[in-house]
């Protein structure tokens, strides 16, 4: 049966005398698609005035919108084939695809292969298109940390043979990543990997240990780079005018964007913020729009559907591992763990609660590269409860 045919299937079909299960949780594929389409109608909402500056008047008012379109039918597509394929394939090849994305990533780096923006070298341009390697890196040290906790579950407790590999293969990401730099996608990756490890029973002490190491890295980091260090003081005072009009110019503005949308926000369309005041307002800071043109009432629903989305990774990562899948189990709530923290970063940059980073918001944020790795990373929780719900139903996956 087709991929598609599996999904015009998902809703239960009640009968006289039998419940038939449903082949995919429809509890995923209405938030991951009111999500979708929510990001498809704020990208063109907060792109629309772009056209109007000299940067972007060759584009038209719908180039972002309509980018954005082909990006999530392209995510469709690999997430088709994500879906399509056993759990135990992508178990096999978790360390090889581990070995491919940190191969792309050391290509980025070269000199005229890499595309450099604003000072960082983070794509490889594809004709038209820009592929992000560090994207590919969040689904790939997911499949690695989940394939790796279950090889070496009896030694999760030793530090030789079960803390040390792992934390050499984050070092080994991280120095490239920084080197593009992306520091932000640097900490995405290491909360999906150090999660993995806490929830399949890495050793308290050795947890405790990575997480002292990781903290200090990242102060270290941001202690050692001059502008690094100017925008962390920037974000702590960002209404000092040498602030507002330098280092915190994104975040003194995305925090009047959300003063303008008050409860209700101003009208969807009608953000004045968005209209050159505001950088990147349709990738990065899209929160600020979507607070000011729909307000508290509508930032409250859309972290609502994110944590029911997150809630339902966990829930049904729960399920695998209760049933002895413990690298679907694992997946799963590593899917939730990566939505849940880029989510949490993102928002948090917006509203002024963390320094300023360069992540976007999953499945809503303009983006090529992230859109469909989001899109892959639903389609693995989806094959993850398809899996269970056949297990359950006596079938082999």
């Amino acid at each position: 049966m087709s991929v598609f045919a599996d999904l015009s299937s998902s809703v239960n079909a009640v009968r006289p005398g039998r419940t038939r299960m449903a082949s995919f949780d429809v509890w995923i594929i209405i938030p991951a698609a009111a999500l979708l389409l929510f990001g498809l109608l704020m990208v063109y909402s907060a792109s629309i005035g772009l056209a109007d500056g000299p940067r972007y008047e060759s584009y038209g008012r719908f180039y972002f919108v309509l980018r954005h379109g082909l990006f999530i039918c392209a995510g469709l597509l690999c997430s088709a084939v994500v879906l399509s394929v056993p759990m135990s394939v992508w178990q096999k090849w978790a360390m090889p695809l581990m070995l491919v994305s940190l191969v792309f990533l050391l290509v980025v780096l070269v000199p005229g292969i890499g595309r450099e923006v604003n000072g960082a070298r983070r794509w490889l341009p594809l004709g038209p298109l820009n592929f992000q390697p560090s994207e590919l890196m969040k689904i790939t040290i997911l499949l690695y940390a989940a394939d790796y906790t279950v090889r070496k579950q009896q030694y999760m407790q030793n530090f030789m043979r079960g803390f040390l590999p792992m934390s050499c293969a984050l070092a080994a990401v991280g120095m490239v990543v920084l080197l593009e730099p992306d520091l932000g996608a640097f900490m995405v990756i290491v909360a999906i990997a150090v999660g993995i490890l806490f929830i399949g029973g890495i050793n308290g002490k050795l947890f405790s240990t990575l997480l002292a190491i990781m903290m200090g890295s990242f102060l270290l980091l941001i202690w050692l780079s001059p502008w690094r260090r100017e925008r962390l003081f920037a974000y702590l005072d960002p209404w000092n005018p040498d602030n507002a009009y330098g280092s915190a110019y994104q975040l003194s503005h995305s925090l009047i964007a959300l003063g303008r949308g008050e409860w209700f926000g101003v009208g969807l369309g009608a953000s004045i913020e968005k209209l050159h005041y505001l950088p990147e307002a349709h990738t990065d800071f899209i929160v600020a729009v979507i607070g000011e043109e729909l307000g508290f009432v509508g930032l409250v629903c859309l972290i609502a559907v994110f944590a029911f989305l997150i809630w339902r990774g966990f829930d049904i990562g729960r399920q695998a591992i209760a049933m002895e899948r413990i690298f679907n189990g694992l997946v799963a709530q590593g899917v939730a763990l990566w939505f849940g923290v880029q989510t949490f970063i993102n928002i948090g940059v917006c509203v002024g609660l963390l320094p300023t980073k360069g992540l976007t918001l999953p499945m809503v944020s303009y983006g090529g590269s992230g859109i469909v790795m989001n899109l892959c990373a639903i389609a693995l929780l989806l094959r993850v409860d398809f899996e269970n719900r056949n297990l359950m139903r006596g079938k082999r996956t």
